[in-house]
């Protein structure tokens, strides 16, 4: 049987479950003070190549946006993001519940073009009552994409380079990054990643972990984070359990490991999905969609749900 709902269906890697079961009488200190986060975090620099990196651990996708997004805006500040980015289209206005405003612009299958902010920043900055609207404060892309789309490194150094021109931090949404990095053709990596954004985050539960993403600001995070994460109740008292899990994704490569079996159990589920089409009489439009699919890199067959 062939599951299309999403990509966290089911629990977690069987490593991650014998080590936190291994672990599991330990007395560690709290809040994500123990030994495990402290290896993960280390780990994690290491595999970005960052090794002044801040390194937090938070329970899911939704709330990594959240407080990363309020953290870093001020309060007359929004953020610009695709009118697909999930900001925008799936997380029940949580970024507007904090005070920001996300400001939706064009995107093309997917993504943000650098050209499109540097052209609605010259417009708003030219406009003569700006202390009217709502700033930018920042720019916010998914990799990949909302359409299974995947950045260049061209790509995300010229939206680098816009957000630097603006003084805007960038902040990529990683919750499926690891199949970002290990798609076919890409040249993307994990330390591009952190050399050409402000702050991004490695996705757990959709990459092997049972929950829990990993928020990473190359150049340091903001003046109090941890209280941030606090007082929008995302600061887990047991911070060793996202700290076990991460810490076993970066021991031997199992994070690549997963990333690239999805990748082609994918494109396993995509020939099986296209042969049922060619027997049922629409293979036409399947063929259509696996020519998009292959043209575009994009890894998603049926709606993302997240």
């Amino acid at each position: 049987m062939l599951y299309f709902e999403n990509d966290y269906c089911e629990g977690a890697h069987p490593a991650i479950l014998q080590k936190l079961t291994e672990t599991n009488f330990e007395k560690v200190s709290g809040y994500g003070t123990d030994p495990y986060c402290a290896s993960a975090r280390e780990k994690i620099r290491a595999a970005c190549g960052a090794p002044d990196a801040d390194v937090w651990f938070i329970s899911g996708g939704t709330q990594s946006n959240a407080i990363v997004i309020a953290s870093m805006l001020r309060r007359w500040e929004g953020v610009l993001a695709a009118s697909t980015g999930h900001v925008a289209a799936h997380e029940a206005g949580a970024i507007e519940f904090t005070g920001h405003k996300v400001i939706g612009l064009p995107h093309t299958n997917g993504k943000l073009d650098a050209g499109t902010v540097e052209d609605w920043c010259s417009t708003f900055y030219a406009d003569g009552n700006v202390d009217h609207l709502v700033f930018p404060g920042m720019v916010y892309i998914s990799h990949p994409s909302e359409y299974g789309t995947l950045y260049t490194k061209a790509e995300l150094e010229a939206l680098s380079a816009v957000c630097h021109k603006y003084h805007m931090p960038l902040f990529m949404d990683g919750a499926r990054l690891g199949y970002g990095l290990a798609a076919e053709g890409t040249n993307v990596t994990l330390a591009d990643v952190a050399r050409l954004t402000d702050v991004f985050y490695i996705g757990g539960t959709k990459v092997g972990a049972l929950c829990g993403e990993a928020v990473v600001f190359p150049h340091g995070a903001p003046a109090h984070f941890m209280t941030m994460v606090k007082q929008q109740g995302a600061l887990l008292a047991k911070g060793r359990l996202l700290g076990i899990q991460f810490d076993v994704l970066f021991t031997d490569d199992l994070y690549q490991t997963i990333s690239k079996n999805a990748i082609e159990t994918g494109r396993k589920g995509l020939f099986v999905l296209h042969g049922f089409a060619h027997e049922s009489g629409v293979h036409r439009v399947v063929q259509r969609a696996a020519g998009r699919a292959g043209r575009q890199g994009q890894v998603r067959l049926l709606g993302e749900v997240r």
